[in-house]
This record gives C-alpha cells, sequence and structure tokens, in this order.
C-alpha cells in the first residue's frame, strides 16, 4: 500500500489535507516497518485546494491513499474520483498511525473539519 502523509514540517501528521504542500509518501506492508520513499514540497499554487488539474503530482504516485489530520467533503470527493482513499485522524504521531493501519486497528478520529 502506497500511502502520502500531509506534512507541513516533515516530521507529524498536519492537518487541511487541501491546503498542504508537503507530503511524505510510504510503502506500507503489514510485515514490515513503513519505508518513506519520496518527500513532496510542492510551490503554493500546486496544492489541491489551488489546483484543478487532472495531472496534478499527487495522482502521478500510484497512491492508494491519503493520511491527513483533517480534509473537507470535497476533498474526499476529489481523491475518490483518483481512486484515493482518504484517511483523517487526531493522531499526529506517522509512524504509530502507518503501524496502526497496516496492523488495521482504528485510528483516533480528526477534529471536525470547518473552513
Amino acid at each position: 500500500m502506497r500511502i502520502a502523509v500531509t506534512s507541513q514540517n516533515f516530521k507529524t501528521i498536519t492537518g487541511h489535507a487541501g491546503k498542504s504542500r508537503r507530503f511524505l509518501i510510504y510503502d506500507l506492508e503489514s510485515a514490515s516497518e513503513p519505508v518513506e520513499v519520496e518527500r513532496l514540497d510542492l510551490p503554493k499554487e500546486l496544492s489541491l485546494h489551488e489546483y484543478h488539474g487532472a495531472d496534478h503530482p499527487l495522482y502521478q504516485r500510484q497512491l492508494d491513499a491519503i493520511l491527513s489530520g483533517g480534509a473537507g467533503q470535497r476533498f474526499f470527493d476529489r481523491m475518490a474520483q483518483q481512486g484515493i482513499k482518504v484517511i483523517t485522524t487526531s493522531e499526529t504521531d506517522i509512524a504509530a498511525a502507518l503501524s496502526a493501519i497496516a496492523n488495521g486497528q482504528e485510528l483516533p478520529p480528526a477534529a471536525p473539519h470547518e473552513h
């Protein structure tokens, strides 16, 4: 499973997926540790909130999911059109969240998303 994590500081899971410009991309196998395979540091105009083209860099990464501290319904809908599942959580520790996902455990829910 390939997962992009919204992380504005490249250390923790951060929220508002649509405005995020920094992503850590992991390959996740249930029997092993997550492996970071790429970092994206996109310009503001390539945040998904700003960019609406079908050729967004995230779409080219063969993602199965995006993990974020929060996202709005339009973000969920846009990702679903690309076949990408959105997972939101209040967990900020990347390793803990990816471990929970790999082991089929529930993550603590994210706070309600507001604009």
